[in-house]
C-alpha cells in the first residue's frame, strides 16, 4: 500500500486562514496591524520569486508589507542601516532578510543585526540558544512547518526514534531540537554517517534536508514511516528541461513510507505560511498580548 501523501499546500492554506482571523482579531480588538519586511539585495531569480509569493501572502492575510530591494552591489553597511531603521520601526514586527546575500555582505553579521524579537526567520544566535535550551523563541520556519504537520498526521510524536539528515543551521539542528522538544529520540546523521541506509532504516521520522537529489531510496525507509523531503533540486530531463526533486526518490519510498511529503507541493508552501505566524507571534509578544487568546480557526 502507498503512504499518504501530507499535502503541503492545503496544509499552508488552513494556516493561511487562521493567520487572516487573528490579523482581524488583533486589528478589531487591539488596533493592531502586524507587519512583516522583507529585504531583498540582488537579482536572484529564485530569490525574487520567494520574495514576491511572501509579499502577496502577507497582503492576502492582512497585514502590513514592506519591501526593501536593494542593489547587488549595495554594501554591508548599507545593508545594515536598512535593518537597523528596521529594528526602530514599531509598526514592522518581523524582518527577514532573504538570502543568500551577495558576497561583499558578512551573511551572520546582517543576521545579527536583526532585533531577535523581530526576527521572524528564527535564525539570530539568540533566538536558537533560546530553542537550544527550550525556552521561548521564534522557530526557523521550515522547520516549524516540518513539525506542524508531523503532529497533525502522528499525533503524540513522543518515544518515536526520529533520524534528521543533514546538519545546517537552518534545517537540521532546528528541526533536531524541535523533535526533541516533542520527546522523541533523535540521530543527526550527515556526510561523516558510517552505514547511512543502515540509521535510516531505524527511523520512525525521517527528515531528509541535505541537497542531494533523490539519496535516499526505498530501502532505506522503515515500512509506515513518515518521511518529511526538505530537500528541493532541480535535474535535467529527457527533453533538456528540468524537473524539481527532493533528497527522497518519492516513487520508492512512497511504497514504503506510512506518510510522505512530496516535491514540490509538501514542506515548500509551510515556509510562507510559518512565516506569518511567526509574524503574529512577534507582534503579540511584543505588544504584551496573549497570543492564546486570538482565534485558532479561519
Amino acid at each position: 500500500m502507498s503512504a499518504e501523501i501530507i499535502d503541503g499546500r492545503a496544509f499552508s492554506e488552513d494556516v493561511k486562514k487562521r493567520v487572516a482571523s487573528q490579523v482581524a482579531s488583533l486589528k478589531e480588538h487591539h488596533g493592531l496591524q502586524p507587519g512583516l519586511a522583507v529585504v531583498l539585495v540582488g537579482e536572484d531569480p529564485a530569490s525574487q520569486v520567494y520574495v514576491r509569493n511572501k509579499n502577496r501572502s502577507t497582503v492576502e492575510a492582512g497585514m502590513r508589507s514592506e519591501e526593501i530591494r536593494l542593489s547587488e552591489n549595495t554594501s554591508e553597511e548599507e545593508v545594515l542601516s536598512v535593518v537597523e531603521r528596521l529594528n526602530n520601526d514599531p509598526g514592522i514586527h518581523g524582518i527577514l532578510v532573504q538570502l543568500p546575500l551577495p558576497p561583499q555582505v558578512n551573511e551572520m553579521a546582517v543576521l545579527d543585526a536583526i532585533d531577535p524579537a523581530k526576527d521572524v526567520d528564527g535564525f539570530h544566535v539568540i533566538n536558537t540558544g533560546r530553542q537550544a535550551v527550550g525556552l521561548p523563541a521564534m522557530v526557523p520556519c521550515t522547520p516549524l512547518g516540518c513539525i506542524m504537520m508531523l503532529k497533525d498526521r502522528l499525533g503524540d510524536l513522543s518515544g518515536l526514534n526520529a533520524v534528521v539528515i543533514g546538519r545546517s543551521n537552518i534545517v537540521g539542528k532546528p528541526m533536531a531540537s524541535l523533535l526533541l522538544a516533542e520527546s522523541c529520540t533523535v540521530t543527526i546523521a550527515h556526510s561523516r554517517t558510517k552505514d547511512l541506509p543502515a540509521v535510516c532504516r531505524n527511523a520512525d521520522i525521517l527528515v531528509a534536508a541535505v541537497g542531494r537529489p533523490q539519496m535516499v531510496k526505498g530501502d532505506w525507509v522503515k515500512p509506515g514511516a513518515a518521511i518529511i523531503d526538505v530537500g528541493i533540486n532541480r535535474v535535467p530531463k529527457e527533453d533538456g528541461k528540468t524537473r524539481l526533486v527532493g533528497d527522497v526518490d518519492f516513487d520508492e519510498a512512497k511504497e514504503i513510507a506510512g506518510y510522505i511529503t512530496p516535491v514540490p507541493g509538501g514542506v515548500g508552501p509551510m515556509t510562507i505560511a510559518c512565516l506569518l505566524a511567526n509574524t503574529i507571534t512577534a507582534a503579540c509578544r511584543s505588544n504584551g498580548i496573549d497570543e492564546a487568546s486570538l482565534p485558532d480557526v479561519g
